[in-house]
């Protein structure tokens, strides 16, 4: 399988090139770009998070563990003294930084429900809910980056899968077909669970209207053919041909 920094490194290319075509379609605001770029390389290494020892494992749950923390931080400030706030923003980090590791990596198999196409739309659904209830973000911005991290998420099952063909060798090695799936066979009821969530997160997301309505419209899309390529001419030089056709034309 590909390692952390290369599934990081082509995670970035794809969100930056997912955020340009964001911004010429002029969808959402510029400055929520690069928001919506760190959610599609999240996506990218977000299946080795039940690899234990992984770099994406640990750094996921410190993440989690800081969210948490600072959420019960802000919402229960107003209770407690400070010596009692720092005890429950660093409890609640070990808690989930080691513990949620610990209990999490009991039960996750690698390559499992968490490598199938059901769990990037899972997470991809629950980043839209996050944006909405916890960020206040618009519907638009909430879905665009679900739909980041869920690019980001089959970009990563892709390219495990192409590492699993030995170019050198003319082989194909056994993980070949564990990465890319739309569900993990081998754990029926895993499955349904990661389906069951899904729906769950569905239920607290916002609605979904605003985001089609935006991404369909014809305007976006005319706007997007017109700026595909340049009109005339490329980064502002007329090309040699063009320059020699004008000279002649001039004479």
């Amino acid at each position: 399988m590909a390692n952390f920094a290369t599934h990081a490194a082509v995670g970035i290319v794809a969100s930056g090139m997912l955020s340009t075509l964001t911004m010429a379609a002029d969808i959402v605001p510029v400055n929520d770009l690069v928001t919506l770029a760190l959610a599609g390389t999240f996506g990218a290494v977000l299946p080795d998070i039940d690899l234990e020892n992984s770099r994406a494992s640990r750094v996921m749950f410190a993440g989690l563990g800081v969210f948490l923390a600072f959420a019960f931080l802000f919402n229960y400030s107003w209770k407690f003294s400070v010596a009692e706030m720092w005890i429950i923003w660093v409890g609640t980090y070990l808690m989930v930084r080691y513990f949620g590791h610990n209990v999490f990596h009991k039960y996750a198999r690698h390559r499992g429900v968490f490598h199938s196409l059901i769990a990037g739309v899972f997470f991809a659904i629950a980043t839209a809910a996050i944006y909405f209830r916890v960020f206040g973000a618009d519907p638009t911005l909430a879905w665009l980056a679900g739909l980041f991290v869920l690019v980001g998420y089959v970009i990563h099952l892709l390219l495990d899968e192409i590492y699993s063909v030995d170019f050198y060798s003319n082989r194909v090695k056994r993980s070949f077909g564990t990465a890319l799936k739309i569900y993990d066979s081998n754990s029926i009821t895993g499955s349904l669970a990661m389906v069951g969530a899904a729906v769950l997160a569905f239920w607290v997301a916002p609605t979904v209207e605003p985001f089609v309505t935006a991404v369909s419209s014809d305007v976006v899309w005319n706007g997007l053919q017109e700026r595909m390529l340049p009109s005339d001419k490329w980064f502002g030089f007329i090309a040699e041909a063009d320059r020699l056709a004008l000279v002649v034309a001039e004479e």
